[in-house]
This record gives C-alpha cells, structure tokens and sequence, in this order.
C-alpha cells in the first residue's frame, strides 16, 4: 500500500486515493504541460494511509461511536467533533508512515534546491470538489510549514480537520456516510504569495451564469483572507470569445477593492500573521492587464480541459513575479441550473436605501435582522432571519442554512459566504463594509440582489414578485425583438434571453452611474472653480496621471459589459443624450452648462457634438467607442446619434466623428434617432448620411403633439397611438425602406400595448427593441401580428 504518491502521478481517476482536490492538482500538472501553466508541485498521502492511521490508533469505533451519539441527540455536534478531533490529535504516526513522508519531504526540498521548503498542506478528501457538491473550506490548509516536525504535525492537524463540526453536517446534508470517507494530503511547493498577491478565478460569472465571461478576484499577499471573506479585494472581468485574437485586451471590468489587510509569512512563532496594507498597495489594482489576459486565458484552457465551468485559485510569487494555479475545482451551482428557466425578480415599491454591497444571487427576501457577532451566539439566531455578521467561515455553514439573506461586512465575489450562499440558494450582499453598525436587530429589512451587481438593503418589507420564463415557449419571429439596456451591472441578468441584439444601450447611464464627472470638468480640471468638485474628482481619478483617461477608461469598460451581452449579434450604443440640467448635474458640471428654460429641446442631442461648448468631451466619447470596438474587440457595436435637427447637422457631427476615428463604413454603422418631425420630413436626406433609424416614441410624442411628456396635466393626452405620431412612425417606416435604409423602434408604446406591436409588424418595421421585462409580451405579440399577416 503507498503512503505517498507525486502529484504527477495522479489523475482525475484518483480521486479515490488522494481526493478531489490532489487529484485536480495532478490532472493539471499532466493534462496542461504543453499551455505554458504553472503548477506548483509536491506529493499527496493516499486515502490508505488515513486509514492506517485510524486502525493503528483504534479510532474508527470510538468515532463510529461519537456520531452515532450525535446522530441520535445524545451529544451535539459540537461535542461529538470536538472529541474525535481530540482523539486523532493524541494519535501516533506509524513509523513507516512519518519515515515515508520525512523522506518525501526531503526529496521535495532537493527538487526546489532548499535544505527545508516551506509548503502548503492541504487537506484533500475523497468526497471532495465534486461536480455537485463543492465543500468549499470544509477542511483545514496550513501555509509556509518549514520543518519535518512541523509537516507531520500539520497533517495530523489536517486529518483531525475531517471532523471539524461544518464538515460533519455538510456530508450528512449531501447524503455522504461519515465513516466512508477518507482524507488525503497534498504537501505542495509553497509559493511566494507573501510577497506577491493570489486570489480565484471563475470561468463562469458566478451571479447570473453568463458563460462567456470569466471572474478574477485579487488580492495582496496570501490567498486565504480572499477565499474567507476577509477582506474586499479587486474583481475583474474578462470576455473569454474575444481572447482568441493576441491584439485585443478583452477586460469589461476592473474595480478596485479596499484590501485593508493581507496575510503574510509569520515571525516564527506561527506560519502566517495577518497586517494592514499601505496606503499604496490600497490604491493600486493588484493586476496588469497582461496578467489578466494571462489568467482569463487560463481559465479558457482549464475549461474546456475539464469540460465544464471551474472554480481555480491563482498566487503570483513576490521575488519571481510569476503567477502559478495552485488549486481547480468545478463549479457546482451555474453549471448545474437549468438552461431553459428564467427565474426573474422584479422590485416594485421600496424602503429608504439603508446599505449597499456585492449582491450574490438574483433574488429578494425580506426578514427581521439578527446581528452574530461570533460562533458561540448562534443559540440566539431566529430561523428565518436576515444574518448579519462582519465575516463567514466553514464553521457558519449550519447557521446560514437557517437564514432567508446573508450580508456581511467583509468578503467579495470568492468569499466564503459568496460560495456558500450561492449553494444554498440564499441571497447574500457582502463587502457592505458596515453592515453590523448601520444595521439593527429585529428591524426588518429587503435584502435586495435583483438590480444588477450591486445589492441594496432597503428599510422595512418590500414590495416584490419573482417571475418563471421558459425560454423554449418564448416564439421565433421575423421581425427582430431587442433590448433596451443602459446598466452595465444588471445586464447580464439577461444573457439568457434569445433577443436579437440590443437595439438602445443608453451611455448617459453609464456616465452618471460609473464616471459621475462632467467630461469637460475633466478636460479643464486645471481651471475648476468648484473646490469640493476639484477633491472629489482627485479622489475618483486616483492612478490615473491623465484624468481624461479616466472617463475613457470607465466609459468603454461599462459598455462592453453590455456588448458583451449581445455579442456577437449588435449592440446600437446611443451617444449621451442628457440635457443640460441633467449634464450640470454631474461633478464639476455645472460651470460648463447653459441654464434653459426648456432643457427638453434645448443644447442636447447632436447639437453638442460640434459645438465648442461640448466638442472636447464628445471627443472622449469617441475615444472610449474607439477603445471598445479596436482594443477591446466589440466590431459588434454600431452607433446612434441622438436629437439631430436637420442634414446640416448631421454632417458635422459625422465629420467630427471621422476626425476622431469613426469613420462610417468599414464595419462600423451610424444611425440616427427618428424622435423631430424634420426626422420624417425629410427621411430621404438623412438617409444619405446615416445607415437606419431608430424611432424614439416618446419625444417624437411629444413634438408631433406639442406636450412636454414630463408635464402632469397633459399626462392623460399624451398618446403614443394618437393618429398623428402613427401617421409619422407609419410614413418614417416607408421613407426608410425606400431609401434602403434599416428602420426600428426603441420607445416604451409596445412594452405597454400590444397592439401596437401588431401596428409596428403591419407597417414593416425591421426591429423592435424594448425592456428586458416585457421582451416576452413583446415577442408573443409580434409573433401574432406575423401570425395574421400570413
């Protein structure tokens, strides 16, 4: 029987011998030599060896014992573990055994040129990183051990782990028989991470499924304060189709974390020893954009190796700046939701905002709060509460079973309590930072993860409804249905949706939800008169030595969240259309804007775009389209421009574009939005310049009709059906066709009225875009309207 055997001599057919996880370390090792992936290596004692060491100190019974006590009542479960870990901890090595893994370890200094390495041990069990069950920190890992007496006294530590109190319920939640599985070791080459940084990766985004994007939490320092939630790190996302092509640089987003603390190499006396970050290291991205790129194709490589989305921890060595994968396991909650279901929640009236963090999940649940400050309170937990505490660890696990929500002052996306909530199907916000403080018990609350990444806690009970979609009843039709998106957050909520692009994505929302500066406050940051916009557009721009970089930086990242969702079908972005009330209204703003009576149909629009007033930052929105479509690779994003008066316009504003490197044609399509009558009127000329239209609905209402559609009193004969916007969409429509150009509608009538769907078919209309909640009613109502055409 063998005590030791080399990760490179393992498979995934082991995980019977050495666990799930040595056996990924070894299939990793064997399966991707030829990918230029680095694996840290070492050996692994095998599943026998755990049970010679039971058997040589007689503990099987007296374990059998303990939890068949446990079992019926007679002990709890924190008495029962706490006794069979006693027992393993006073057990004795074999002396063929401890000679083996001396011996192994010596052998494994040679290799790394060390007199004594330090190495990670890690506990690996036979039921253990299963496609459907994870068991995500059930056992124990013990970093930087240097010294034969300190590894075999980590691995008697490590298999005392196996009956840790989380552990033992875990099995017995998955139907796993206690005394069937064992425990292997894997004593690995330890990276340098002390000195670097480390962190996971998903190759799935782990909120909503989208399987075209991979997920990069970092951090400095060792990788455990980020797998236990301890601190907020960096989140990055990548989208894996575009990472083919060397040229392109494929990230959608990179947000930095607070990362206060990091966990390093200890001063003797123990391993590891926690301390705060410098100011320096809490500004900076823990991640070049190489790196990521390096990780995210990874990701790729480990994927479609093991056939399915995995879960894959990373550390980079501080002395040799190289980046190794010291751990892969599936992920086992996405891959294994069904494909065909669209589970939605919709929020419709809400409390005051009370805290915000990381949503996990999709869902709402409203509860009283009940605040845990540490393991010993959880006798005074309320089944079905609303959990808040600072940080989870495995010991949690049957509390949060308990919980209806989980929020957390501490963790990201690969947090502890991010992977568990998700198991369990709890809604979770962590990362909120003061979540204990502002939080009180028994008040009850709306954990809301429903709005996109970020989640909200609202005061009292909401008011909310869940929604069930099949997607295989949703119809196929002719006349293309798309979205309208401008939340780079939420977006991904609907990748699942068989839309056909999407047809708006407003970038104003991303400019005043991601940016919140004035473009040309930061273009002429020098000459502000604003003291407190002056600090707070040095505090959002920090790490950037042109603060123009900023917004181009931000502005193609937010956008090619939502390309992403469509690609490769296509995605018509809509140049920033805010009025001047609403443009004076970001940071900084308010010295570059005119004061209007009637913003409404005032300086907005295209107008803007050539005027000196504005130029100087519509040339940074080019420059972030530029980005997106060249750096990043979004070739499916077209472009719209908003409010343009009449052909004169027009072509000033196509020539600025030019000037800025989006030239019509090649590629790139420019449309126009049909929301003036002058749209209509002269529809043949403007279709010279541009390659369709995009009926806006509501403003060509309200200039057809003579009625600001803010306006309370006239809300009653504002009237998307009136025969005379009809007769304009009806007339634009022809006018297009004829012209040869593309024609659709982005306005809110057919969300609303279904009939008006049937109209939009009936005159011919190539698309209709329309909210993400009512694109089913939409698609069933043009389907119809086909239906009768036929």
């Amino acid at each position: 029987m063998e005590t030791v055997i080399w990760l490179e001599d393992v498979g995934r057919e082991n995980i019977g011998d050495v666990g799930g996880k040595n056996a990924s370390l070894g299939e990793m090792i064997n399966g991707l030599s030829g990918s230029n992936i680095k694996i840290p290596g070492g050996f692994a004692t095998t599943a026998q060896t755990y049970w010679r060491f039971i058997d040589f100190n007689d503990l099987r019974e007296p374990i059998r014992s303990l939890l068949e006590a446990w079992e019926s009542g007679r002990e709890t479960l924190g008495q029962a573990g706490a006794a069979i870990r006693a027992l393993i901890l006073q057990g004795v090595w074999p002396a063929d055994i401890e000679a083996e893994l001396i011996s192994a370890y010596r052998n494994l200094s040679e290799r790394l040129g060390v007199d004594t390495a330090s190495v990670a041990v890690r506990s690996s069990a036979t039921a253990e990183d299963l496609p459907a069950a994870s068991f995500a920190g059930q056992q124990e890992s013990y970093l930087n051990i240097v010294g034969e007496q300190a590894l075999v006294d980590a691995c008697r530590r490590c298999y005392a782990s196996l009956f840790t109190d989380r552990a033992i319920s875990y099995r017995q939640a998955n139907g796993f028989d206690q005394m069937k599985v064992a425990l292997s070791i894997g004593i690995q080459q330890m990276v340098r991470s002390d000195l670097g940084s480390a962190g996971v990766m998903f190759s799935i985004e782990t909120e909503t499924g989208f399987d075209k994007v991979a997920v990069i939490n970092a951090s400095w320092g060792l990788g455990e304060y980020v797998v236990k939630g301890t601190i907020d790190p960096d989140e990055y996302r990548v989208f894996k189709p575009l990472l083919g092509d060397p040229g392109l640089v494929p990230i959608i987003e990179k947000r930095r974390g607070s990362k206060e603390r990091k966990l390093v190499y200890g001063d003797g006396a123990a391993p590891t020893q926690g301390v705060s970050t410098g100011q320096e290291e809490r500004a900076q991205l823990v991640l070049s954009d190489e790196e990521i790129v390096r990780l995210a194709r990874w990701a790729i490589a480990i994927e479609a190796h093991y056939g399915c989305p995995m879960d894959i921890e990373w550390a980079k060595d501080g002395q040799s700046q190289e980046i190794w994968l010291v751990q892969a396991r599936p992920e086992t909650v996405q891959s294994r939701a069904a494909t065909n279901l669209l589970l939605t929640y919709r929020i419709n009236s809400k409390g005051r905002a009370l805290a915000k963090g990381l949503a996990i999940g999709n869902a709402i649940a409203a509860a009283p709060v009940c605040l845990i400050e540490r393991a010993g309170d959880f006798n005074s937990f309320v089944d079905g509460a609303v959990l808040v505490a600072t940080t989870t660890d495995p010991d949690w696990v049957p509390l949060m079973k308990r919980a209806s929500a989980i929020v957390t002052d501490h963790g990201g996306r690969t947090s502890h309590a991010a992977i568990v909530s998700r198991e369990l199907g709890v809604p979770a916000i962590v990362g909120v930072g003061n979540a204990t403080q502002l939080l009180r018990p028994g008040e009850t609350v709306t954990v809301c993860c429903a709005e996109g990444d970020e989640g909200t806690i609202y005061e009292g009970r909401a008011d909310f409804a869940a929604e069930q979609t099949i997607l295989s009843d949703i119809p196929e039709t002719r006349t293309k249905v798309m979205l309208n998106l401008a939340d780079p957050q939420a977006a991904s909520r609907w990748w699942r949706l068989p839309a056909d692009g999407i047809g708006l994505a407003r970038m104003e929302f991303v400019i005043s939800n991601s940016i919140q500066i004035h473009p040309m406050a930061l273009v002429h940051f020098d000459d502000l008169r604003n003291q407190a916009a002056r600090e707070m557009i040095s505090d959002l721009t920090r790490g950037y030595a042109d603060k123009t970089d900023y917004f181009v930086d931000r502005l193609s990242a937010g956008l090619a969240r939502l390309a992403a969702v469509a690609f490769p079908k296509p995605i018509i972005i809509r140049m920033s259309d805010f009025k001047t009330n609403e443009y004076a209204g970001l940071c900084g703003g308010a010295q570059f804007e005119p004061e209007e009576e009637n913003p409404m149909i005032g300086f907005r629009g295209a107008s803007r775009y050539h005027s000196s007033r504005y130029r100087d930052g519509f040339v940074l929105e080019c420059r972030a389209i530029r980005r997106l479509r060249e750096r990043m690779g979004f070739a499916n994003v077209a472009l719209m421009i908003p409010f343009c008066r009449s052909p004169q316009e027009a072509e000033k504003v196509l020539d600025t574009m030019a000037e800025n490197g989006l030239k019509r044609g090649n590629g790139l399509e420019i449309y126009v939005m049909c929301e003036i009558p002058s749209n209509v009127i002269l529809a043949a000329e403007f279709a010279r310049y541009f390659d369709g239209f995009s009926i806006g609905s509501n403003d060509l209402t309200q200039l057809t009709l003579g009625i600001d559609r803010d306006a309370e009193e006239l809300s009653t004969v504002f009237d998307e059906q009136n025969p005379a916007v009809k007769w304009m969409i009806r007339r634009l429509i022809v006018e297009a066709k004829t012209a040869g150009a593309k024609v659709g509608l982005c306005g809110q009538a057919p969300s609303d009225h279904p009939e008006f769907a049937a109209f939009l078919v009936d005159c011919g209309i190539d698309s209709i875009s329309v909210t993400p909640d009512s694109f089913v009613a939409v698609k069933r109502a043009v389907a119809a309207a086909e239906a009768k055409q036929v």
